[in-house]
């Protein structure tokens, strides 16, 4: 038996309780879609087969650290001084960096990741506000606790619980208590870094970016930057163990933060978070630190106090799915597991989230839209906007998608001339599992247009004698019940959702005005949770072009483009863009052919559309969408 000595940090000490919480949690499970923390490792022990059973020994760690009853299957890797200073990378080569320090494969940003410049978490958002990304790191590795990757086997029971079927609710189940993957190493120590984000907008060079990067480091780090002048610190490490040798211990106070669970708090911000003067050049610099003491304000101050009050500067892990082979259902977990790190949605959403990730199409089908010679019909509807102008004809066919959840909503000009206007709609091919036994095919379906109150919603689109637009918002009544009192009234609650859409034309004095009307279904056992408007509505703002002069004139010098979307989806539709058409560019001045649709990138991914409205806006016909989440009543 190992006898204590005065010099071996005591179980009161930061040091030992972060060095006992890293042997326990190796073989636990974890979302990598978190920080690296150990107060976020999954509470339901380890997931490894016999690791609880092995034979303990004693662990001697760096620093007199001496930890008893650990199995001895942990192996202790002496810490090093690491400094790392990346090239100047795009979002997803940055991302891909971080995965691989993390031995996971792929370029999907994980938390640590988005934890370290500070991002939502959401890929397509993130990445497309982003040009380049920077670091310049100085990492302190005291020690690293892990196991041997070979011969990894799951626990019986875990194997168990792998729903054999695609089961939303189960899988979700699953990954809430089990996490994505297997921590099989955890190296403590302290972490001080500078971030640069270059923001899109920005038209800096990435060598004026790396010269950036290169002025903060001398002011952070100039204590070692004569150490390390004669090394090559554009990337790659230098290694320097100086600091690792033995500290007084008893010389130094701990006052690094600690969350109510023990731990240290993930990170921590250093001063001049944002400079104002980078960010007129698109620059944002970010200084974290992890471990240490927090107030420290020199580098060379805060690394002394690294080993007294570490925290975790990295973890390596093992795919959960890697150790199932053979297990049946493992494919649908994979699948899951993939969509869940793909985009994000919150864990207690990941049930409705899976419900939603099913195949879509467009209906009107592309290939039933009408290419050929149009035949003559009497009484067309169609719009004029100004004299001598094109006539925009409109198609007043109904769009009907059935018992299916629509998730989108176009304008398309079709026709062999595109001068015909007609509105299609996104839909899920399949029910929802959640869905399937409440949204009953015999529920009457309603049409529903704008309110008796509706012509104080007209809009003309270019000239105010000629044709105008409706733009009231088209609106089902949210959720109510049938005035069912007690138990039974939950199960009488029913919630509206959009099945179809179709576009009128109607005469008012001597004017044409386009109207929207939307199909309603009942959905029981429902009812609306949350709505939101892609779009201000009509009721709170006026879309007209008078309106539209006013802000151009005032705002315009002000407005900033949109960022261009970053395409996360590694699927490919497979019919492409609906079918061009060589006279379309004339009436597409007055038509904006934009989807406006919500999928899995938008959080928390599973939107329905329960409302629209027609608006004009800059002289275009465009379309707004309601979307609203479902809140389902479990018997």
């Amino acid at each position: 038996m190992h006898t204590q000595t005065s010099k071996e940090l005591t179980s009161q000490s930061p040091a030992w309780s972060v060095a006992r919480q890293a042997v326990n949690a190796l073989g636990c499970g974890y979302d990598v879609t978190s920080d690296l923390w150990l107060g976020y490792c999954k509470n339901d022990g380890h997931l490894i087969q016999d690791y609880d059973t092995s034979p303990s020994v004693e662990l001697c760690l760096p620093n007199n650290i001496v930890l008893s009853n650990v199995p001895s299957s942990v192996k202790c890797d002496k810490g090093e001084r690491t400094r790392y200073t990346t090239d100047v990378l795009s979002f997803n080569e940055m991302s891909e960096q971080f995965n691989q320090a993390l031995s996971i494969p792929g370029k999907i940003p994980l938390g640590h990741f988005n934890g370290m410049f500070d991002f939502s978490g959401s890929w397509q958002k993130d990445a497309s506000i982003v040009k380049k990304l920077a670091m310049d790191a100085v990492c302190i590795n005291l020690y690293t606790v892990e196991l041997p990757r070979t011969q990894l086997i799951l626990k019986e029971e875990v194997r168990a619980e792998v729903p054999s079927s695609w089961n939303p609710a189960a899988l979700a189940s699953f990954l809430d208590k089990y996490g994505t993957h297997v921590i099989v190493g955890v190296t403590i120590g302290g972490k001080d870094a500078i971030c640069i984000k270059q923001l899109s907008s920005s038209s800096l060079s990435p060598v004026a970016v790396q010269r950036h990067l290169q002025a903060k480091s001398k002011e952070r780090f100039s204590s070692i930057e004569g150490s390390t002048s004669k090394e090559k610190i554009n990337k790659g490490k230098i290694r320097d163990g100086s600091i690792l040798g033995s500290h007084d211990m008893s010389s130094m106070t701990a006052s690094s933060p600690l969350h109510k669970s023990g731990l240290p708090i993930p990170w921590s911000n250093g001063p001049a978070m944002h400079s104002p003067t980078d960010d007129s050049d698109g620059l944002t610099v970010i200084y974290k630190r992890k471990g240490g003491q927090e107030s420290c304000q020199s580098h060379d101050e805060w690394l002394k106090t690294v080993p007294l009050a570490p925290n975790v500067v990295s973890m390596s892990f093992v795919p959960i799915t890697s150790l199932l082979n053979g297990v049946t259902g493992t494919g649908f977990l994979s699948h899951a597991i993939n969509l869940y790190l793909r985009y994000k949605p919150p864990i207690q959403e990941l049930h409705y989230f899976l419900e939603f990730q099913l195949p879509k199409e467009w209906a009107p089908a592309y290939g039933d839209l009408p290419l050929g010679p149009p035949r003559k019909q009497q009484g067309t509807p169609s719009l004029q906007f100004r004299p001598l102008g094109p006539k925009l004809q409109v198609n007043t066919t109904p769009v009907l998608v059935g018992k299916r959840c629509v998730t989108g909503v176009r304008f398309h000009l079709e026709g062999k001339k595109g001068n015909r206007l007609g509105i299609h709609l996104q839909y899920l091919t399949v029910v929802p599992q959640i869905l399937q036994h409440i949204w009953e095919d015999d529920q009457p379906e309603i049409w529903e247009g704008p309110d008796t109150d509706f012509m104080k919603y007209f809009e003309p689109v270019m000239w105010k004698s000629f044709s105008h637009v409706c733009t009231a918002p088209v609106e089902g009544n949210e959720a109510w019940d049938d005035g069912t009192r007690g138990d039974q009234a939950s199960s009488s609650r029913y919630a509206l959702v959009v099945t179809g859409a179709r576009l009128d034309v109607e005469q008012y004095q001597s004017k044409k005005v386009l109207f929207l009307r939307l199909l309603y279904s009942k959905i029981h056992k429902a009812s609306i949770r949350r709505s939101e408007w892609d779009h201000t509505p009509a009721s709170q703002q006026k879309s007209g072009i008078f309106s539209t002069l006013l802000t151009t004139t005032f705002t315009g010098n002000l407005a900033t483009p949109a960022a261009k979307p970053v395409l996360v989806d590694s699927a490919i539709y497979p019919k492409g863009p609906p079918p061009a058409n060589s006279q379309a560019p004339k009436l597409l001045k007055l038509v904006d052919t934009t989807e406006m649709k919500r999928g899995p990138g938008d959080t928390p991914g599973h939107w329905l559309v329960t409302g629209a409205k027609l608006c004009v806006d800059r002289g275009k016909i465009s379309v707004r969408v309601k979307y609203s989440l479902l809140l389902y009543i479990v018997d």
